[in-house]
């Protein structure tokens, strides 16, 4: 066996070839210019992969985007229940699995009472969303505040306005919900319904997304899409889903938009739900001369809306 005594010594005035990316010779003294500059000591391996740099760190799941940094995350058990305490609006709550004690009892207890959603998760969930201290427990703060949908109503009819809400079925994709919320501020909606659980993550790509509607707009955020829907029409407001299914079409008229009205729309996996699509008063469809079937539903959602706002300009309203 070859002892570290046997090898040849290398000479004091070799100098070392360094490499580029793209695997050519390069100087020692640019080696430390452009994108194969070391990276500075203590970045890890977030600022390696983020400059598209070597390593052989792989992301737990590849397959999801990476966390969005524009919104505040909390971390760590106390500092989510003086939140909750304090009454700050959190759009997420995830716990670590299988942990009990009086801490997550009443983060539990207060999270269900303001309506905000909560996940058990395994550890390497929550070691995905930060490396920190997060003690089985990781928060996020809503960039805005949800209304509730009862005070808007009440409001609304009490200054003599006609309703005009938006109710939102599983919409996942934070894109599309800006883009929805963008049409609705602009065609006039007073208020964006979305369900606690199933719903789009509003984040900071929403809010670019919705060109600042969502700072303009109310969104509710309610545990129960179906008893809404039935408070709602017991409160005066047709209810019209907006489905494929339906043998009606839009440009048929055949039902009338200029009272007080909530449009529903469905997912974009699957539309609206059936126990949703029965409740509707309403069922349309849009027409359309392609061949492709089905519309996304950010631009349906503007087709619809654009109806009911024709409708009332039209009869003066």
């Amino acid at each position: 066996m070859e002892k570290r005594t046997d090898r040849p010594e290398r000479p004091l005035n070799e100098r070392r070839t360094f490499y580029n990316s793209e695997n050519r010779p390069v100087s020692r003294d640019d080696r430390g210019t452009g994108d194969d500059r070391r990276e500075p000591r203590g970045e890890g391996r977030d600022a390696r992969d983020s400059r598209g740099g070597g390593g052989d760190y792989k992301p737990r799941y590849p397959h999801k985007p990476a966390a969005d940094r524009s919104i505040e995350m909390l971390f760590g058990l106390r500092p989510i229940l003086e939140a909750l305490s304090a009454g700050r609006t959190l759009e997420k709550i995830y716990l670590l699995r299988g942990t009990k004690n009086s801490v997550t009892q009443e983060i539990t207890e207060l999270a269900k009472a303001a309506n905000i959603p909560m996940s058990l998760v395994p550890i390497e969930k929550l070691n995905d969303l930060t490396r920190k201290n997060h003690q089985g427990a990781v928060a996020f703060v809503s960039p805005i505040d949800y209304q509730p949908l009862d005070s808007i109503l009440a409001g609304l009819y009490e200054e003599g306005k006609t309703p005009l809400l938006l109710l939102l079925d599983r919409i996942t994709d934070v894109r599309n919900f800006g883009s929805i919320a963008r049409n609705a501020e602009c065609m006039g909606v007073h208020a964006i319904v979305v369900p606690s659980r199933g719903a789009a993550q509003i984040n900071g790509d929403a809010l670019k997304t919705s060109a600042g509607a969502l700072n303009l707009i109310p969104v509710c955020r309610e545990p129960n899409l179906k008893e809404t829907i039935t408070f709602l029409q017991q409160s005066g407001v047709t209810v019209i889903a907006c489905t494929e299914k339906s043998d009606a079409s839009l440009e048929a008229e055949t039902v009338d938009m200029t009272g007080p009205v909530a449009v529903l729309m469905g997912s974009e996996e699957d539309g609206i739900s059936p126990e949703y699509l029965k409740l509707a008063d309403h069922k349309l469809r849009i027409p359309m001369a392609g061949q492709i079937g089905s519309l996304n539903v950010s631009v349906a959602s503007g087709i619809m809306l654009f109806e009911v706002l024709r409708q009332r300009l039209k009869s003066g309203q």
